[in-house]
């Protein structure tokens, strides 16, 4: 055997809310990545339920069944039990005894200059945010990352300021809790929690069907789940180029959010047709939407195809999120181990 082949996987780990179904967004922003990441990788993928009470504490109604949309989208997108560890983040007890811990040594100052919480508190109207969860959400997310002890995590470039918090934690605890004597030592070396780099995500620009960035917050997504009928509906009135106020105008597809679409979606032979098409105006912005919806809906197919699958079977996918549960279980307890005797308890 090589040494390639045989020398230990570098770990990786991220998570996603649950929100309920995903839209292209969510996919082209993490799920397409971690598609390909589970193939050179040993990934771990969470649905982070408890981190949706930090805003829908009131409302817990929706959580399970938005929790059960959420793995079936990965499930569907091609994350697979045999590639990744696939588990519910409230499964497995031991990411809240680590931000219990983390919480008695993290100084306030540190999670109030986290730059969504001023943010989140401004822009999310009509919930009382002035909770100990809300402050402490990014305590608990460095838990979550801290204790797989992992190599990377991928994000985008919103979630940068987030793991230079995990960072900061992970240094902190190392200080006060060296790794006690005669514990031995694991893969990453001497601190029991080692510093995770970022694995900055491509994230292409894709644009909601009114121009602004996809968000369920502006009701402008297209869902993994959403039939042919209803992508091709939901594109059709797509905001684009401004410059194109008649039919005979010419436009310029990088200013345009349709052609934003078709740069993430489209084959390069659809992509010469729309430049071609755009800039002489032979073809109607009508016509350019019919385009990047036969693009998005190749995408779509093979997705809600395999999904399909996984819903008419949810003993399967019980069986996964079973098996994901004891298998983060078990990594996350080798590590709480470690934890508990270098803090002197337990």
């Amino acid at each position: 055997m090589s040494t390639s082949s045989s020398a230990p996987l570098k770990r990786v780990l991220s998570g996603m809310r649950p929100t309920g179904k995903l839209h292209l967004g969510n996919y082209m922003g993490a799920l397409h990545n971690w598609v390909r990441l589970q193939h050179d990788y040993e990934c771990y993928f969470f649905i982070a339920d408890w981190h949706a009470l930090t805003t829908d504490y009131a409302d817990t109604s929706q959580i399970k069944g938005n929790t059960r949309e959420v793995i079936l989208d990965f499930l569907g997108a091609g994350l697979t039990p045999e590639k990744s560890v696939l588990f519910v983040q409230s499964d497995v007890k031991q990411h809240a005894e680590l931000h219990l811990l983390f919480s008695m040594i993290t100084p306030l100052g540190w999670l109030e200059r986290v730059p969504t919480y001023k943010e989140q508190q401004e822009n999310i109207t009509g919930k009382d945010l002035s909770t100990y969860g809300f402050l402490g959400y990014p305590l608990l997310q460095a838990a979550d990352i801290l204790i797989y002890q992992p190599d990377f995590v991928p994000v985008g470039q919103d979630q940068v300021a987030h793991v230079e918090l995990t960072r900061e934690v992970a240094r902190r605890f190392n200080q006060f809790y060296p790794r006690s004597q005669g514990s031995g030592h694991s893969a990453q070396g001497s601190e029991i929690l080692p510093e995770p780099q970022v694995l900055l995500t491509p994230s292409p620009k894709l644009p909601g069907t009114d121009g602004r960035k996809m968000s369920k917050s502006y009701g402008n997504t297209i869902l993994l789940t959403d039939p042919e009928p209803v992508v091709r509906q939901k594109l059709k009135p797509m905001v684009t180029d401004p410059a194109r106020v008649r039919r005979t105008d010419p436009g310029n597809p990088d200013i345009c959010p349709v052609g934003d679409l078709h740069k993430v979606f489209s084959s390069p032979e659809t992509m010469a047709k729309v430049y071609d098409g755009c800039r002489t105006a032979s073809i109607g912005c009508i016509e350019c939407k019919g385009w990047v919806a036969d693009s998005v809906v190749q995408v779509l197919q093979p997705i809600q195809e395999q999904r399909a699958g996984y819903e008419q079977n949810p003993k399967k996918v019980d069986e996964i999120l079973e098996d994901g549960k004891n298998r983060a279980t078990t990594r996350a307890e080798q590590t709480m181990v470690e934890v508990r005797a270098a803090v002197g308890i337990g």
